[in-house]
């Protein structure tokens, strides 16, 4: 904030200022809304061409969620979100990816069994948005993770050179 002329006790704020992404989880929101954003894409992209699993133990309020958001971005393919950040270069936007995100951060799990009603409950979302006639008395949760992830448009593409696994397969 900068003091106006002729008046000590009064702060403006410059109209070419960025604001503080305080409270705000998701990339998009960041990246259309105009908030400032350091530029951590070159080392998702190590992250994800250098490993198979990790465990995010940070803090409170450290960034775990954006990161996950960031990835699912990026999984997603949608490459406007990422102009002008390393990413924008360094990653294959030829192809598409299918995610399915679990948020944790609701919930009660300190009752037996709230966490296994808190999965079901995601992964009947999940279906219904993908267009799967949820059943879960049928299906454990993989069986069913596998179902919605074959209805994805982009089943059986690979996820490039570098990581080539097969996102889902056809049975």
């Amino acid at each position: 904030m900068a003091k106006t002329p002729g008046d000590a006790n009064t702060l403006t704020a410059p109209s070419d200022r960025r604001r503080l992404p305080i409270g705000i989880q998701t990339f998009r929101e960041i990246r259309e809304g105009g908030y400032y954003y350091v530029d951590k894409t070159a080392a998702l992209g190590r992250l994800v061409d250098g490993g198979k699993h990790y465990f995010l133990s940070r803090p409170r309020r450290f960034g775990k969620s954006l990161l996950v958001d960031t990835l699912k971005e990026l999984f997603e393919g949608n490459r406007p979100l990422f102009s002008g950040l390393a990413a924008d270069d360094r990653w294959d936007w030829s192809v598409r990816h299918p995610v399915l995100r679990l948020d944790f951060s609701g919930g009660n799990f300190t009752v037996p069994d709230g966490l296994s009603a808190n999965v079901e409950d995601q992964l009947a979302g999940a279906e219904r948005r993908a267009g799967v006639d949820a059943r879960p008395d049928r299906l454990r949760c993989r069986g069913r993770m596998t179902r919605a992830c074959r209805r994805h448009p982009m089943v059986g593409r690979k996820l490039g050179t570098s990581r080539a696994r097969t996102v889902c397969s056809k049975a």
